[in-house]
């Protein structure tokens, strides 16, 4: 039976190992543990199956430059251990995730992932918000989401994210 929970003291190494997993390298890894000890990840999930940690997800703060005001999150990254994927781990973490991100007065989200993934969670291109992303994207991978209803009409700009995207 899988769970979906908070990460916790002690997760990290555990987290650590699932990203290098999912991602086939430390990139993501890295980018976990650097937001993590700058105290930059306002959300972090792990999905457990009995008590090994098989799955996890990282919300941070992005701002829309020209509207700063706004409380956004990028969901980045989201990662599951190869041999537990496609049993629905993922879109428990995501959705969990994002009902977390709601609860605590997030505005909208972004993702920067796979276009046929992302879209049953409510995510569009976020091109359809007049939102652009910081990097030279495909405008179908880029995605946003409204997490209060209305929070990104009249909205218009370009999103980015913590600096530590560009560090690793």
């Amino acid at each position: 039976m899988i769970s979906v929970r908070l990460e916790e003291d002690g997760d990290a190494a555990a987290i650590r190992q699932v990203n290098v997993a999912a991602f086939g390298g430390t990139l993501e890894a890295d980018l976990v543990d650097l937001l993590r000890d700058r105290g930059k990840l306002l959300v972090s999930m792990v999905a457990q199956s009995d008590s090994a940690i098989v799955g996890h997800i990282a919300f941070s703060r992005v701002v829309i430059e020209s509207h700063a005001g706004l409380r956004g999150v990028g969901l980045a990254p989201m990662g599951v251990l190869p041999r537990m994927q496609r049993y629905g781990i993922g879109s428990a973490l995501v959705q969990a995730g994002l009902d977390r991100c709601g609860r605590l007065q997030y505005e909208f989200a972004v993702v920067l992932g796979h276009a046929a993934f992302y879209p049953r969670f409510g995510f569009v291109p976020a091109g359809r918000f007049a939102l652009r992303c910081a990097w030279d994207v495909p405008d179908d991978v880029f995605m946003a989401l409204e997490l209060r209803s209305g929070a990104l009409a009249g909205v218009a700009g370009v999103v980015a994210y913590e600096p530590e995207f560009s560090v690793t």
